[in-house]
């Protein structure tokens, strides 16, 4: 990865609510921390926009039409750059297996010892990286980005994915 100038980054994300047909206070918390941590600090360098001169920040709307991740990449002040399509087929597992450790850490740190919890927690941890993996090799070529943004970009996609 190249180094990074200091606007290319996110500056505000949305995501397309109409796709969120439910989500529970945990959900919501994990979406108001991953969009808080991502705005402080990320790395986002969308390769085209880049190369057309525009240097960022960004702003981001993520949503999911026709079963597909949409990535709306536009200006700071909203001019519209690109949107990138994403199939979501590489995503299916590791969404599902996202959500079945999630729901087991909730659950365990309501009544497990601090032990289990952690336990849970390392493997939840370890899906996460997994998936930001998986994700920066989808957007290679497309955005440039590190392991932290990802992350949180991952956690993001998982919300436009609850169906209740």
């Amino acid at each position: 990865m190249s180094d990074f100038k200091p606007t290319w980054r996110i500056a505000h994300i949305t995501l397309d609510e109409d796709t969120i047909l439910w989500r529970n206070a945990d959900v919501e918390q994990e979406r108001r921390v991953a969009i808080y941590d991502l705005i402080e600090e990320n790395a986002f360098k969308p390769i085209r926009a880049v190369e057309a001169g525009h240097n960022g920040p960004y702003n981001l709307a993520l949503s999911v039409p026709e079963g597909r991740l949409a990535l709306a990449i536009s200006t700071e002040d909203g001019q519209p750059l690109e949107t990138l399509l994403l199939g979501l087929a590489r995503f299916r597992r590791p969404i599902r297996e996202y959500f079945a450790i999630c729901d087991s850490y909730y659950q365990a740190i309501r009544k497990a010892t601090a032990q289990e919890i952690e336990t849970i927690d390392m493997a939840r941890r370890a899906i996460h990286n997994d998936a930001a993996a998986l994700l920066m090799e989808r957007l290679e070529g497309k955005v440039e980005t590190d392991h932290a943004t990802a992350r949180r970009l991952f956690t993001l996609i998982c919300v436009l994915h609850i169906k209740g």
